[in-house]
């Protein structure tokens, strides 16, 4: 419900688009707001605050909050006293662009700095902020949460944006982290992914020693816990201690995003991703021959700046190659501030970037087929999330979606589910009798 007419919130609504960081930056916000005593919103219409969470990644995400803030001035001319707040990577260390442009926005906040618009809440309320707020775990968490374990990243490649608005890398404390863990079991999650730009990484800027290894050892002990995931890794920070973790602990996880970006070693070059080819179908080979059954993700460029046909054509070969079991591909944007918008020159027609765009899904369409075809008549261990049009909903250890029909209540158990029809996006089945 709207406030009170004085300008003292009660509600708020945050709009969110991009990674699973962006959405954990969102929940722990709303966690702050809630220990204010505001309450969500269903839409900004509705809301005293409102917040959009930004990505800028790619142009496509950065148009849609363009759209966003535009709907936002209507709101804030409606109701002058409503909080206007945007978050997230379109808000870098200098704001007066953002400020002379979008002027009915109240507060601009960088990636996980919750500060100013806390600080403003606080002001309407009449309370200090600082003094009300606890820890920031997801309130509304249910069976899955994410755990956001390292903020920003220090390897700079040439076409991300992300060091310039997220800052160097900076780890939370192992024991910070645990303590999230078990706050969250406590309210009944079973499964938490930890986040980061390079998640891998962990630990390397703490004293001490402690690495994404020894975190998911930690972890492994919480009690109620049943699943932990990682992501997004780095080639480079892939190492032998945290592969032997992902095989030897029950409750991780045996699936893996390991980005390539490219199969070309110019375009790798080119992007600063500090391998070749080779090494990273060599890292590929230790998770696999270390971690049986692994199920393997990746991320993939097409159109970088310089990228020949012989070059498109080396990442195709590298993806028939591995055969992921899943690939998130994007068509480069150049995102100004980046090395590559400074030194490269964006060279690849659009029309190029869309046909191989479309190699590549035609591509993992045929392999994911593949490789859930053979998962017909097995039966799978699957946590179940919730329903969706009149199905349970959950996935398997190794993150295949899977949809099944019961009358009984799914809700957060693990099911044993025999796959009965495959598809390359998910799979259906009918549950074991318990």
């Amino acid at each position: 419900m709207p406030g009170a007419g004085d300008g003292t919130p009660t509600s708020y609504h945050i709009w969110t688009i991009g990674c699973q960081m962006n959405k954990a930056d969102s929940d722990r916000l709303a966690s702050a707001l809630e220990q204010l005593g505001l309450r969500p919103a269903p839409t900004a219409q509705n809301a005293d605050v409102v917040v959009f969470n930004s990505c800028v990644v790619r142009q496509s995400a950065e148009d849609k909050v363009v759209g966003a803030l535009g709907m936002a001035k209507s709101l804030k001319r409606h109701r002058p006293e409503r909080i206007v707040a945007l978050m997230g990577c379109m808000v870098g260390p200098k704001k007066d662009a953002l400020e002379a442009r979008f002027g009915h926005v109240d507060v601009f906040m960088q990636p996980q700095q919750y500060a100013p618009l806390l600080e403003l809440v606080g002001e309407r309320l009449g309370v200090d902020y600082e003094g009300c707020i606890g820890p920031l775990t997801d309130v509304h968490a249910d069976v899955t949460s994410y755990i956001p374990i390292i903020q920003g990243c220090d390897l700079f490649c040439s076409f991300c944006i992300i060091p310039y608005r997220r800052g160097r890398q900076v780890s939370r404390t192992l024991p910070d982290i645990v303590r999230e863990a078990e706050l969250l079991s406590a309210r009944g999650v079973r499964e938490v992914t930890l986040l980061g730009q390079t998640v891998d990484a962990y630990g390397h800027d703490l004293p001490g020693g402690d690495d994404l290894a020894d975190l998911l050892y930690a972890l492994n002990d919480v009690c109620g816990l049943e699943r932990i995931r990682f992501l997004t890794s780095h080639p480079m920070y892939m190492s032998d201690r945290i592969i032997r973790a992902v095989a030897e602990l029950p409750k991780v996880c045996e699936h893996i995003n390991l980005p390539v970006q490219a199969g070309d070693d110019e375009v790798l070059s080119s992007m600063r991703r500090t391998y070749s080819a080779d090494e990273y179908l060599s890292t590929i080979e230790r998770i696999r021959s270390t971690v049986p059954g692994v199920a393997l993700s990746t991320d993939l460029i097409v159109g970088f700046c310089g990228e020949t046909e012989e070059a498109f054509e080396a990442s195709y070969r590298l993806l028939e190659q591995v055969r992921f079991d899943k690939v998130h591909v994007a068509q480069y944007s150049t995102r100004e501030g980046t090395i590559a918008h400074r030194t490269l020159t964006d060279d690849v027609p659009q029309e190029e970037k869309r046909r191989r765009l479309k190699a590549v899904d035609a591509l993992q369409e045929r392999v994911a087929t593949e490789i859930n075809e053979r998962l017909l008549g097995e039966t799978l261990e699957v946590l179940v999330e919730g329903r969706d049009k009149g199905k349970w909903r959950g996935r398997t250890r190794t993150d295949k979606l899977v949809f099944f029909e019961d009358a009984g209540d799914f809700h957060g158990k693990l099911a044993r589910v025999r796959i009965t029809k495959t598809s390359p996006w998910s799979l259906q089945g009918e549950p074991e009798a318990v």
